[in-house]
């Protein structure tokens, strides 16, 4: 009997030395330097999370773009090239929900050039034209807000925005084309049945690189009016017209961060100082 219970005790003892030998820390191993051996290391699979704060922008933009109109009733037409498309933006950054970091909006102020073509038929000569002019070009400005979807890699980000824009076309530059001539009082000046304000929706993608604390994006947007350049009644109280500007824009921009991206920010190194001096405990009375 008392060989039975000393068999039991002495396979109870071998068991819980066995199981405080498989407790100790991994981490107690690593600090010893005889298993930081090369073959060690490369058994171990570390991988860093990319915790992105909610870090907020300002940058420049350039771009250019290829304009046009959606006319009605339909007209033939060319694109038209224009290089002029600047902005500036600012980009905030947040969670949704507190732990979804892919949101953000941006607004920003842009001066940009627009403008239609109609198409020349050496037969019918053009199929339209506005006061004479087979073409026009118009200097605007707009102030667009857009909801902001992006991925965020190691240094790299894809890019979503969609949303809305505000503007006011500054002046127009009417041109004749091969044939006939534009009237010298409405060749820089716009029409009393011309509209002036703008409005429409703005949407694109593109992606970024990271460099910290800069960042570099390329995007390509779509820009569509809901403003007609004209009254729709201006021709005739029975059948309307319209004429809404479009944009392709390939554009670059240069973005400087205004706070952290990743890793700690000034407010939560205070916070950690606090709790490490005071504890968790904020009821100091200090």
């Amino acid at each position: 009997m008392k060989r039975t219970i000393t068999t039991i005790l002495l396979s109870v003892i071998a068991v819980c030395t066995y199981a405080q030998n498989l407790a100790v820390p991994r981490l107690e191993l690593i600090n010893r330097k005889d298993t930081l051996t090369n073959e060690f290391l490369d058994t171990l699979n570390i991988k860093k999370k990319l915790n992105l704060n909610d870090y907020s922008m300002i940058g420049v933009q350039y771009g250019v773009s290829l304009s046009q109109m959606a006319w009605n009733p339909r007209q033939k037409q060319e694109m038209v090239f224009m290089p002029v498309n600047f902005g500036v933006t600012y980009t905030k950054y947040g969670k949704m929900f507190g732990y979804m970091p892919y949101f953000g909006i941006q607004v920003g102020l842009f001066y940009a050039k627009e403008g239609y073509r109609f198409k020349y038929n050496e037969e019918t000569e053009y199929t339209y034209k506005i006061q004479g002019a087979e073409s026009a070009i118009m200097e605007v400005v707009e102030l667009p807000v857009l909801s902001h979807l992006h991925i965020d890699f190691w240094k790299a980000k894809i890019i979503a925005q969609i949303g809305f824009f505000g503007g006011y076309r500054l002046s127009i530059h009417r041109l004749p084309g091969i044939t006939g001539k534009v009237k010298p009082e409405v060749e820089h000046t716009f029409l009393d049945t011309d509209r002036r304000w703008d409005y429409g929706i703005k949407a694109g993608l593109g992606f970024g690189l990271v460099f910290d604390p800069i960042e570099i994006h390329i995007q390509a947007m779509y820009k569509h009016s809901w403003s007609s350049i004209y009254q729709p009644d201006h021709y005739s109280q029975y059948y309307y017209r319209f004429a809404y500007p479009s944009n392709i824009i390939i554009s670059a921009g240069v973005h400087f961060q205004l706070s952290r991206r990743t890793g700690m920010t000034k407010n939560e190194l205070k916070k950690l100082a606090k709790e490490m001096v005071y504890g968790n405990n904020t009821n100091t009375g200090r």
